[in-house]
């Protein structure tokens, strides 16, 4: 019985390792591994449909209020997860693309804690401004908060 249990999991691991011919289709380049040298010399492939249209561009500025150093993470031009110093601003010129035009391009900014002046752990300020006006402004203390706004 038990030679019987083993050699019917040998079977069944082969048939599963073997993939069950999922690869017909293909052709032999596509089976192929990919390097960054034949990616580079590959030609573009099309992707349908014409240029994205773009709205207006806007000059956006994230800031980050506080004393010491912090988390912030945040969206704008790019995305990312970064410990400063603060107080913190970014500032980038941005526009609304394809149906972001219609939803809005969402600008964020996510403050981590700081330390206030008797030592307590709090919530760092954050605000967005747009085109010179603040339209997004949250102050320190308390707990943390993000500060968030779509651009149309």
């Amino acid at each position: 019985m038990r030679k019987t249990l083993t050699a019917t999991a040998f079977v069944l691991a082969a048939v599963l390792l073997t993939g069950c011919g999922g690869d017909e289709g293909k052709s032999a380049d596509e089976g192929k591994a990919r390097t960054p040298a034949a990616e580079e010399n590959a030609e573009p492939k099309e992707t349908g449909g014409g240029a994205v249209e773009e709205g207006p561009s806007h000059e956006v500025t994230i800031k980050v209020e506080g004393t010491g150093r912090s988390t912030v993470m945040y969206t704008l031009d790019d995305s990312d997860f970064a410990k400063v110093d603060l107080p913190w601003t970014k500032t980038a010129t941005i526009a609304a693309r394809g149906a972001e035009r219609e939803v809005g391009r969402l600008v964020i900014v996510t403050p981590g804690s700081m330390a206030a002046a008797d030592g307590m752990l709090v919530g760092a300020g954050c605000s967005i401004t747009v085109d010179g006006k603040t339209v997004v402004e949250k102050e320190s203390g308390g707990k943390t908060e993000s500060c968030s706004y779509k651009i149309k």
